[in-house]
């Protein structure tokens, strides 16, 4: 073999390893860092950040108790729907409104103020019948379903279409 072709063969061997070296070296930060992702996420479910379900707050309550909780809890949202849906009927049209040729600006305020107001009127119905409810109760079953006043955002898992979770929550 010529000197030419082993400096040839012997650059391409290099070429290959530090191309190989630096896959290796990606792959392993990408999972580190996806690993410190997962492992964050753990520990703030570990250590209460995260709410628990409406369902499994009220466990923790005698039966009768927990029977008439739900039926309240259920009323409330029942009662309240009609403001929710009207604030995602609000929230759709504006977003129609936001797409439309020529661009109204005023209107789509408009329909987002009436979204947020119904939703506001909603939530306020929902923690008015909720503290209502918890007036009727003992304070140890009290401090059990204080904690559905934490409320929950809209990105724990609701999806564009789907009610809010304060309805969906009180069903048995």
């Amino acid at each position: 073999m010529s000197s030419r072709l082993v400096a040839i063969v012997l650059g391409i061997a290099l070429a290959v390893s530090v191309g190989i070296n630096l896959f290796a070296a990606t792959a392993a930060l990408t999972a580190l860092s996806g690993q410190r992702t997962i492992e964050r996420a753990l520990e703030d479910r570990q250590s209460g950040e995260a709410r628990p379900s409406a369902r499994e707050l009220l466990v923790s309550l005698d039966p009768e108790v927990r029977r008439e909780v739900r039926r309240g809890l259920r009323e409330a949202g029942l009662a309240a729907r009609p403001d929710f849906q009207a604030a995602r009927t609000a929230r759709m049209q504006a977003v129609e409104a936001a797409q439309a040729e020529p661009f109204d600006r005023a209107r789509v305020e408009a329909l987002l103020a009436t979204s947020r107001e119904a939703e506001a009127r909603g939530r306020a119905r929902l923690e008015g019948d909720a503290l209502a409810l918890m007036e009727t109760l003992e304070p140890e079953d009290r401090r059990a379903v204080a904690a559905l006043l934490a409320g929950r955002g809209r990105g724990g898992g609701e999806g564009r279409n789907r009610e809010p979770r304060q309805e969906r929550a009180v069903q048995p």
